[in-house]
C-alpha cells in the first residue's frame, strides 16, 4: 500500500470493532452517495465510535485524534483517500465482484419467491443457519441482535470472509453482511464486455444492460449508469422494443429485467473479451 492507503489501516483492524461510520447506508446507492454522508458523520458519533475503536486497538495516530475531536478537514480527506482507494484496489474488478453479487442476490430471491422468507432464510451460506424464529450466524463475538420488529437487511459482499458482520451500535437499522461464494481463489483484472456489445448497441445501451442485474427501477438504472432519468426511460425502451428487457409495473415504479435473450446476449460478450484478455496474458 502506499502512504495513504496506510492511514486506512487503524480504522479498520483485521480483527474486532471498527466503526460503523465507515459502512453508511448510502452506500447501497453508490460510492459518490456513501462517501457524501461520510464527510456528513456527525462529531458526537465520530467522538464515539472512535473513542470505541481506541479502546479495542492501539494508540491512534494524530489525525484519528483530530477526527474525533471534529475535525471536519480531516474526515474529508479520509473520504478523499477512500475514493482514490476505491478507484485504484476495486474498481477495476468492479464488474466481476458486482456479477459475484448480483447471482448471490439472484439465488436469495429465488429462494423467497419459491419458498417465502423461510426458504430465504434456509439459503443462506453455511455460517448462518435459520433456526425459526433465530437466525444463528458464526461470529467473532457472542452477541444477541434483537430486531424488535424492525426487519433484517441482508447484504451479499464480496470483501466480507469466514463470519458475517452486522453494525456494533443495536439502534441502527439492522444489517447482516454476509460472505458471498467464491469459486475462483483470486480476482484478476477483468477487460470491460462494453467494448465488443458497445460496438453492438451503443455504449450507453451497454452499460444499461451491464448494470441491470437482477432487476431495478428506472431511477436506479440511471444512477447505476450514471444517466439522466430521462436517457435512462429512453433508452430501456429501446431495449425492451428489441426483446433485450421485460418492463413491469410495482406500484408508482417499473421494474426492468433481462430477458433470456438479454442475458444470452451479455454472456456472450463477457467470453469474447475474457479470451481476449487470457490471449494477452
Amino acid at each position: 500500500m502506499n502512504g495513504e492507503a496506510r492511514l486506512l489501516a487503524p480504522l479498520v483492524p483485521t480483527r474486532g470493532y471498527f466503526p460503523d461510520f465507515l459502512t453508511p447506508a448510502e452506500g447501497l446507492l453508490g460510492m459518490t452517495d456513501a462517501l457524501a454522508a461520510l464527510r456528513e458523520t456527525p462529531a458526537g458519533r465520530l467522538h464515539e465510535e472512535l473513542t470505541r475503536l481506541a479502546a479495542a486497538s492501539r494508540p491512534f495516530p494524530s489525525w484519528m485524534r483530530e477526527m474525533a475531536e471534529g475535525d471536519t478537514r480531516v474526515l474529508g480527506r479520509l473520504a478523499g483517500i477512500l475514493q482514490r482507494y476505491y478507484e485504484a484496489a476495486v474498481a477495476p474488478y468492479w464488474a466481476r465482484v458486482q456479477g459475484r453479487i448480483e447471482a448471490d442476490r439472484a439465488a436469495r430471491g429465488r429462494a423467497l419467491l419459491d419458498g417465502g422468507a423461510d426458504r430465504l432464510l434456509a439459503s443462506l451460506p453455511p455460517m448462518m443457519r435459520w433456526r425459526s424464529p433465530v437466525l444463528e450466524c458464526d461470529y467473532p463475538v457472542d452477541r444477541d441482535l434483537h430486531l424488535n420488529g424492525r426487519g433484517l437487511l441482508l447484504l451479499p459482499s464480496y470483501f466480507c470472509r469466514r463470519t458475517p458482520v452486522t453494525f456494533h451500535n443495536p439502534e441502527l437499522t439492522p444489517v447482516l453482511v454476509y460472505p458471498v461464494e467464491h469459486p475462483a481463489p483470486r480476482l484478476t483484472p477483468q477487460v470491460a464486455p462494453e467494448r465488443s456489445l458497445g460496438r453492438l448497441v451503443g455504449q450507453t445501451r451497454s452499460a444499461i444492460l451491464q448494470r441491470i442485474g437482477v432487476g431495478c427501477t428506472t431511477s436506479e438504472l440511471a444512477r447505476r449508469a450514471d444517466v439522466s432519468l430521462a436517457s435512462a426511460s429512453q433508452h430501456a425502451t429501446v431495449l425492451r422494443d428489441a426483446g433485450l428487457l421485460l418492463t413491469l409495473r410495482q406500484g408508482n415504479a417499473v421494474l426492468h429485467t433481462l430477458t433470456p435473450l438479454g442475458a444470452a446476449l451479455l454472456r456472450g460478450a463477457r467470453s469474447v473479451e475474457e479470451a481476449a484478455y487470457e490471449r494477452l496474458t
